[in-house]
């Protein structure tokens, strides 16, 4: 009984760093900002059209937004692709 709780701990405590991401890059953000909103779709100058979807709050900094390496997107799962100086 004891070795089934300690299991179910450890598998339990590791669930959230594998969600977390990172992909073992030398810089990583510092997760996602919980503060976001939702931008209408909308049709760029040049025709391209910009699927609804959701931003973090501008806020000086560019190590919480989603697309930063180390984060993820609560949305969609996605994990962030650009450095933090992009």
């Amino acid at each position: 009984m004891k070795t089934t709780i300690i299991l179910t701990d450890l598998l339990l405590s590791t669930v959230g760093v594998e969600a977390r991401g990172g992909g073992g890059y030398g810089m990583s953000g510092t997760g996602s900002s919980s503060s976001s909103h939702s931008v209408s779709g909308y049709t760029r100058s040049n025709g391209t059209y910009v699927a609804p979807h959701h931003s973090t709050n501008p806020n000086g900094t560019q190590l919480d937004n989603y697309g930063t390496r180390g984060n993820v997107n609560s949305y969609t799962g996605a994990t962030g692709t650009h450095g933090a100086d992009h």
